[in-house]
């Protein structure tokens, strides 16, 4: 029997698409990364105006104590496929783990898509499933945790890589958004607070909204993407 979790996370990044595009072909190594142990890319080709590029990673992870007995921390290989469009600005990767499958497998999506203000929003959809009978669950509950850090450890990472990569760009960011205090009147209403109360109420609804939609997206982009790189399920 297989059991399925997904989770959906959003990161924004405050730089241009074409900066994080550049910068994610560089962001390994870095301080929050060094679970990622090799990176090697396996095929890399222009089609119809677009970029395919398939890679190989190989990660390790620390388990609970409980998680010893499926698995003994030994290395995970990871295949990443991707689609660069430069047309629609967007980056599409899918990765999935190709050993350990049985005990936790995790497909998972991030799209990087230039937004109106010139930043790129990152948005990571995972699948995650296990067919571990009678602790299917707890590790489905682990593999969404480890996810959500995994999404922390990569921004953070990804964006030490970026500062590096385009100084002046974070220096010119910095200095733009240091507050004013000429000026400055610090107002409190029962408005303002109705409006965020509000707000809160109309994201958390999307958010449901959003994860009732997650798994059908990245069922179908994993098909398409599979299709292109003419994997075999």
């Amino acid at each position: 029997m297989v059991t399925e979790s997904q989770c959906t996370t959003e990161t924004v990044f405050d730089y241009s698409w074409k900066q994080v595009v550049q910068a994610y072909w560089n962001r390994y190594p870095n301080p929050s990364s060094t679970h990622v142990l090799t990176e090697d890319t396996i095929k890399r080709e222009v089609r119809d105006g677009k970029l395919y590029s398939r890679r190989l990673f190989s990660k390790t992870n620390p388990v609970p104590k409980w998680g010893q007995r499926f698995y003994n921390n030994a290395p995970v290989r990871i295949v990443e496929d991707s689609v660069l469009d430069p047309k629609k600005k967007t980056l599409v990767t899918f990765t999935r783990n190709i050993g350990f499958k049985k005990i936790m497998k995790v497909d998972e999506i991030v799209e990087y898509s230039e937004q109106k203000d010139g930043r790129t929003l990152a948005v990571r959809r995972a699948y995650i499933s296990s067919q571990v009978f009678g602790f299917s669950r707890a590790i489905r509950v682990f593999g969404v945790e480890r996810f959500k850090s995994n999404c922390n450890k990569a921004a953070s990472g990804f964006n030490y890589v970026l500062r590096n990569m385009f100084p002046k760009h974070a220096a010119t960011t910095n200095a733009t958004s240091m507050p004013s205090t000429e000026g400055v009147v610090e107002k409190a209403s029962t408005a303002g607070s109705n409006q965020i109360q509000q707000a809160t109420v109309n994201k958390t609804e999307a958010l449901k909204t959003a994860s009732k939609a997650g798994y059908e997206y990245l069922k179908n982009h994993a098909v398409k993407l599979a299709q292109l790189f003419s994997i075999k399920s």
